[in-house]
């Protein structure tokens, strides 16, 4: 079995981002970036599946600058088997980047697509689902455990309700929630392997894709400073309050 896992380069989870001063988008110079922590719990998946022998090989693939081969590099080191970068200096919307997978899936025709559920840079929790519906193949979204067996993975995802299992036929795409693993660290041995495993890059016109984005954004600012609290003296100042000032109420 092959499994592509598709990584995005995000800023560090434990950095605070602060807009541009021109209010142009985020700034972010010299600031530490890091694999998407979603992203991060499908390589972990991926290499479990080839741990247990279920998997073969792992492809580690990113879309976007020349830098994202340090994650890709981080991948490798993980346990990824090679990697893929498709370069461009675009800033790739979902539905790009769906059909850059899409054309990629289709040039190494995986048995397994394994991507986080969103990024946490825009949230958009879009990528998965487009996949899947480009390829045609079967989806299994906010997985919290994966099994496979005979042809077939059984995916239990969360919703709204609780728990959901699904039987999905292969080749499918999952995308992974929180509680489906804990990633491992890179040793620093695989560290140092990581450096001479393959990665090849690509362009979005090598793969035939008009990656170009469809939404131009206007502004990007911080959200305004909380104010401080307030004491009150009664039941009737706090009703007050919430229904004149803070208007939560009617």
């Amino acid at each position: 079995m092959k499994v592509l896992v598709p990584i995005k380069r995000v800023v560090d989870y434990n950095v605070k981002v602060r807009a541009k001063s021109d209010e142009t988008g985020p700034d972010l110079a010299n600031v530490k970036m890091a694999i998407n922590p979603f992203c991060e719990i499908a390589v972990e998946e991926a290499i479990r599946l080839k741990e247990a022998g279920t998997a073969e090989e792992v492809i580690a693939v990113s879309i976007g600058t020349n830098a994202c081969q340090e994650q890709l590099r981080t991948a490798l080191a993980l346990g990824a088997d090679r990697a893929i970068l498709v370069e461009t200096e675009l800033e790739v919307e979902p539905l790009g980047v769906a059909k850059l997978l899409k054309s990629v899936a289709e040039k190494e025709q995986p048995d397994l697509i394994i991507l986080g559920k969103q990024a946490i840079d825009d949230d958009s929790n879009q990528t998965g689902q487009m996949l899947a519906s480009l390829l045609s193949y079967p989806q299994g979204t906010f997985a919290s455990e994966i099994k496979i067996a005979e042809e077939k993975i059984s995916v239990t995802r969360e919703v709204d309700g609780g728990l959901q299992t699904v039987s999905l036929n292969l080749p499918a795409v999952v995308t992974t929630d929180l509680r489906l693993n804990e990633p491992r660290y890179a040793s620093l041995p695989n560290i140092m392997k990581a450096k001479k495993k393959p990665l090849d890059t690509l362009t979005p016109e090598e793969l035939g894709v008009d990656a170009s984005p469809r939404t131009e954004i206007l502004k990007v600012s911080p959200p305004p400073e909380r104010a401080a609290g307030v004491i009150v003296e009664s039941v009737d100042e706090l009703v007050d309050k919430l229904k004149n000032e803070a208007k939560v109420i009617t």
